[in-house]
């Protein structure tokens, strides 16, 4: 089972239901346990039909994106896509939320040819987002977080095995083990993986870990549940400040480090970010912002003891968990021709990939934390995003593209939608807020902070933020597929009738700089684009 928290407005019929499974979390937080016992089953298929909004998926993960379809494919026309259908050969590398969602897409839309998934981990595909939850807390084991039903894909899976190359020209997947795998199309979802602390002797300090894998997320289990004297969380984003307030719930005392003015900062905005703030301190987080971690010490154990701070003042700790975001996985696409570097590698807005001379390519195609494409909601610009939702909605678009002809194609333009449970509150997003230059507090009130954030740019809506109100995201997200003026003007319940906008304060655009294209020949039939990598 899983439940699409992007779709899930916190109604709570599921906890009445199957009380075993679900539980609410302070106002509409939801927590379950993804691999509930048998004995639950016909309580979770009743909770499943009862949810308003049909967010809870039993055995296999139903599509739920508009204008997309929720059964089989229509029938593929007769001729050359009809044939690549049936014998055409397509290689999926990262078996992750989008590669796996992918392959099941790619045989439920009539693909019968030969599928392969080359995946780094030795597990089948599983559900990041209850590690930071449920699996910390100790709700659920770790191994109750896999994605139901996809182990049953007809596909050649390739599980604990490394893609160190891609040779467009020859068309095949190069893994590390030096075998190719060839291929007529092949997928991008090698997705991304926490950013480690950068000096590798005090990353090996024991205690010292990320949190995005199973394995991490099991062994940062056993630490919490050993009862630290104190818990380091180094950067407050949405990762940060879930495992703070784990340890809270946990009882353990916590501080967070955060360079930025305040936690979630980077994604919402300072005005947002000053709510967080106020409600991490006031559960009992020794919140430290404008600071950052400049060393990690060990004790003589090969424990780590404590964190020296730039502000001087020191730290102890028995756990350090590292939350300083995601590496995209693209190192072993270096030499492939692709536009690919540490935003990601560009696509179009169908999904295919996009090389370094600029060109759209026919037979490779990028989904997931990987992908970098232009939303146009957005003046074309290209951004990743690291979102269940866009991961998922991103995959049925590139699969249904890759045996799709050029006039049956789709494109990605569904609007991101971003979820987080923290301190008992259920934050979510729709839209991109650091695309603003003003926002609004169009409903409720940031003092009790249940409320709807609307922000806006150049006098349109272009997101919105609510807490503990996700009944009204599809509103919201309404208007910003309108391009609805900002700040918006209508009656409704709870309006906050003094609302002024006020500056949206979100970071400015950092600019990659590890890759430099340089230009190369005279004749223009010659003129080619060339990727130097600066190694940083």
């Amino acid at each position: 089972m899983i439940v699409d928290l992007t779709r899930c407005q916190g109604y709570g019929q599921c906890a009445f239901l199957a009380p075993g499974v679900f539980a609410m979390h302070g106002g509409e937080a939801l927590l379950y346990d993804p691999d509930a016992d048998e004995a639950q089953r016909e309580n979770v298929l009743r909770a499943a039909a009862a949810c308003p909004v049909q967010a809870i998926h039993v055995d296999r993960m139903a599509t739920q994106h508009p204008g997309m379809r929720t059964g089989p494919a229509a029938p593929a026309p007769v001729g050359d896509g009809d044939g690549f259908r049936k014998t055409g050969r397509i290689v999926i590398v990262g078996a992750s939320l989008a590669g796996a969602r992918a392959a099941g897409v790619l045989r439920r839309d009539g693909f019968t040819g030969s599928l392969t998934l080359i995946g780094e981990e030795s597990y089948e595909p599983y559900d990041r987002p209850p590690l930071s939850k449920q699996v910390l807390a100790g709700r659920v084991p770790e191994d109750h977080t896999l994605l139901p039903r996809l182990r049953e894909v007809d596909a050649e899976w390739l599980a604990g095995t490394r893609a160190a190359g891609l040779d467009l020209a020859a068309k095949k997947v190069t893994l590390g083990d030096g075998r190719d795998v060839p291929f007529d199309r092949v997928l991008i979802a090698t997705g991304a993986r926490a950013r480690p602390w950068p000096n590798p002797a005090e990353a090996a300090l024991e205690g010292v870990l990320p949190l995005r894998t199973m394995e991490e997320a099991a062994r940062l289990r056993e630490l919490l549940a050993a009862g630290p004297r104190r818990v380091l969380v180094i950067g407050a984003g949405f990762t940060g400040s879930e495992v703070a307030s784990v340890c809270r719930d946990l009882d353990l005392p916590v501080t967070v480090a955060e360079r930025g003015p305040a936690p979630l900062v980077s994604a919402l905005g300072a005005v947002i970010g000053a709510v967080a703030a106020d409600v991490q301190r006031d559960h009992g987080v020794d919140l430290r912002c404008g600071v950052t971690v400049e060393a990690l010490e060990g004790g003589a154990d090969g424990r780590v003891r404590a964190a020296r701070l730039s502000d001087g003042s020191t730290v102890e700790a028995d756990v350090a968990v590292v939350a300083l975001g995601a590496v995209r996985n693209v190192e072993w696409l270096r030499d492939s021709g692709l536009a690919a570097g540490v935003w990601g590698v560009a696509c179009d807005a169908g999904c295919r990939a996009v090389d370094i001379n600029g060109l759209v390519t026919d037979d490779v195609f990028v989904a997931g934390d990987v992908a970098r494409f232009p939303h146009p909601v957005y003046n074309y610009q290209f951004m990743t995003l690291e979102h269940w939702g866009n991961a998922v909605a991103q995959a049925e678009i590139a699969a249904h593209n890759m045996i799709s002809d050029q006039a049956h194609r789709w494109a990605h333009l569904a609007l991101p939608v971003f979820w987080s449970n923290q301190f008992g509150i259920n934050i979510k997003s729709v839209g991109v807020p650091t695309f603003a230059d003003e926002v609004v507090i169009v409903q409720g009130s940031l003092a009790e902070r249940r409320f709807v954030a609307v922000y806006g740019y150049r006098g349109r809506v272009t997101a919105a933020v609510t807490f503990d109100q996700a009944m009204w995201l599809g509103f919201y997200e309404g208007l910003i597929e309108r391009a609805a003026p900002f700040p918006p003007d209508f009656r409704g319940v709870d309006r906050n009738e003094e609302m002024r906008p006020v500056p949206a304060e979100v970071p400015e655009h950092i600019n990659a700089t590890e890759v430099t294209v340089v230009v190369t020949g005279h004749d223009p039939a010659e003129r080619r684009a060339r990727l130097v990598h600066h190694d940083i």
